[in-house]
């Protein structure tokens, strides 16, 4: 961190929204986020491989297998060279889908809000690799008393 910081470049610390913080990446105007660095989980390298597809962006990604559990589960997944660097096609091929609802509020979404008696609210985002179609759904959902189903 010390050596990025002594070239100038801003750093931004987070605890989690791994996901987020890799799609902000993809549109540096407006987030100020060029480069996204962490070790998070092989899900979420997975989630945001397929949501950098949708949107225009690399990634890179190793795993880090620093236990002997970990390497005999890759192992048992047909991984046998630990040291392999996997390139953005190799996490996500074809034509990809991402969708994402924030439960709790962050820097990609607001979570869910109880507004009236009745309402909750959620933001989701949506996107498509094959035409880059990124969508944002506000909505509201209604809770009743019982749902009747004819």
């Amino acid at each position: 961190i010390q050596g990025v910081r002594s070239t100038g470049a801003a750093v931004r610390l987070i605890t989690d929204g791994d996901v987020a913080g890799v799609i902000h990446c993809a549109d540096p105007d407006n987030t100020g986020v060029d480069m996204y660095l962490g070790i998070g989980g092989a899900p979420e390298g997975v989630l945001a491989a397929v949501a950098l597809r949708c949107i225009g962006g690399q990634m890179q990604c190793r795993l880090i297998l620093d236990t002997e559990e970990k390497r005999e589960r890759a192992h048992k997944m047909g991984i046998h060279d630990p040291k392999m660097i996997y390139g953005i096609e190799d996490m996500a091929r074809g034509d990809c889908l991402f969708a994402a609802t924030g439960v709790t509020t962050g820097s990609l979404l607001s979570g869910v809000k109880f507004t009236r008696k009745d309402v909750i609210e959620t933001e989701t985002v949506v996107m498509r690799s094959v035409t880059g179609t990124v969508r944002y759904i506000k909505a509201e959902h209604r809770q009743f008393e019982k749902f009747h189903l004819d």
